[in-house]
């Protein structure tokens, strides 16, 4: 009686033209078996099946060009701003001293208008696990003005960090106006972090991968995959579209691939894994002694401004400040200091934690070439392929996303130095240890595993 009753579900189906029930009673035709496990292969039928209908497609279609244009030309004129902030503060080094003034203008800016967002990336994070109300707006303006402000005094700090949280929060603005469920804002908030990405960085595919990745780790939300990658295709040549050039590496000479190379590789992989948790953990570090000493959080910026102006006095140069884009390009080609990485972590880490606004990811850039240019003395690979793999490797530690660190080393500097480039991330991701630099990010898969029974055997 139960195989009929769903044959004549089928019969049905076409005037019902439901993609769900017709997933449904194919199932239930022949359900033979364990109830659980056709149950959850139902979901997956009528999921997939959702993916492929022509709803879906024209639903995400539009909203990923919408969602793209939007937050691409936002990051253009963020990208353009940050170049015009960061060259009139080298002609006038004189406004540095002025850092602990910025620092607290930030810090009162966040405190009475931005206290619902002042978490940040975090803030995206826990709204993607347990949808709860939308990210407020303001978020994207405080961001914004934040870094610009951060960067034009001298602190040390990226850009990633910003353009995705302006990418989320103009992203979830549109789940108010369609009025979207919470599996649905959980795609909005994923195509908003994956054009922020793209668009500032001008790669793409690993701006979509990097969005699935570093949310849930332990498993992609496969019907976010293609509004994912649209948006962050549009976001890219949005940002394009506007003049905003990307900065360009080169690797020419890529060894075969041996045995040694790839053991090497291995090693040096570790090395950056080492560093990336060093980095996550001063920057935890400093954000808690802040956080203890200074219960009033504008003056945590006020306060840390004059420490990091007297550690450039100190160190004559703004070599370690802003962006550091003039370094990591030197990186591929020139001998530079061994202790590059080191100085840019330490003050990196500092200003973040002390409350000023900016990303990690440039940084990181910085610290992974520069800590590959400095195994050159004792790695025998070729220095830029060197840079090039400590350049995403380190960033693959710090952020858990080795698919999209992967991906990024491919589009950026070929697919010729692919394998080196892929053990090196995948290394370094697994020996950063069991957290990175968002506290809020889930760790699963075969790196949970392995430090959850570490810490059981401990």
């Amino acid at each position: 009686m139960a195989m009929m009753s769903a044959l004549n579900r089928l019969r049905y189906l076409p005037q019902a033209n439901d993609v769900y029930t017709m997933a449904y009673a194919t199932i239930d035709a022949f359900n033979q078996g364990n109830k659980m496990t056709i149950l959850h292969f139902k979901r997956h039928i009528a999921e997939t099946s959702e993916i492929f209908s022509l709803n879906y497609l024209i639903k995400w279609s539009l909203l990923a060009i919408i969602i793209g244009i939007v937050t691409g030309s936002a990051s253009a004129f963020f990208l353009t701003s940050l170049d015009w902030v960061t060259n009139w503060r080298e002609n006038h080094l004189w406004i540095i001293a002025l850092l602990p003034l910025g620092g607290l203008a930030i810090g009162l800016m966040y405190h009475y208008f931005g206290e619902s967002v002042v978490k940040g990336n975090n803030l995206l994070l826990e709204e993607l696990h347990k949808p709860k109300q939308i990210i407020p707006f303001r978020m994207a303006p405080l961001v914004l003005f934040g870094t610009l402000a951060t960067h034009l005094f001298g602190g040390s700090a990226g850009r990633e960090g910003t353009a995705v949280q302006m990418g989320g929060a103009i992203a979830d603005q549109f789940s108010r106006f369609f009025k979207l469920s919470g599996s649905d804002r959980q795609i909005i908030l994923i195509m908003g972090i994956s054009a922020g990405f793209a668009s500032v960085f001008g790669t793409p595919l690993a701006g979509a991968i990097f969005a699935l990745e570093v949310m849930v780790i332990k498993g992609y939300k496969h019907k976010a995959i293609l509004p994912s990658l649209l948006v962050a295709i549009v976001a890219h040549y949005t940002c394009l579209a506007w003049h905003v050039s990307h900065a360009h590496y080169s690797i020419s000479l890529i060894p075969k691939i041996t045995v040694q190379n790839i053991i090497l590789t291995i090693v040096c992989g570790i090395a950056f894994g080492l560093v990336a948790m060093l980095f996550s953990k001063l920057m935890h570090f400093y954000s808690s002694l802040f956080k203890s000493f200074i219960t009033y959080a504008p003056l945590r910026p006020l306060i840390g401004g004059f420490f990091i102006v007297g550690a450039v006095w100190f160190l004559g140069t703004t070599k370690y400040i802003g962006l550091g884009l003039p370094t990591i390009t030197a990186a591929f080609t020139d001998d530079l200091p061994q202790y590059d990485f080191l100085l840019k972590l330490i003050l990196t880490t500092f200003t973040l934690g002390a409350g000023f606004k900016g990303g990690e990811v440039t940084p990181l850039f910085f610290i992974g070439a520069t800590l590959g240019n400095a195994l050159f003395l004792v790695v025998p690979l070729p220095l830029a392929l060197l840079a090039g793999m400590g350049f995403v490797a380190v960033f693959s530690g710090a952020t858990n996303t080795p698919v999209a660190c992967t991906i990024m080393g491919i589009e950026l500097f070929g697919p010729e130095c692919g394998i080196y480039i892929g053990v090196a991330c995948f290394t370094a991701y697994f020996c950063s240890g069991p957290s990175g630099i968002y506290s809020s990010q889930i760790i699963g898969g075969l790196k949970s595993l392995t430090y959850t029974k570490r810490k059981d055997r401990e």
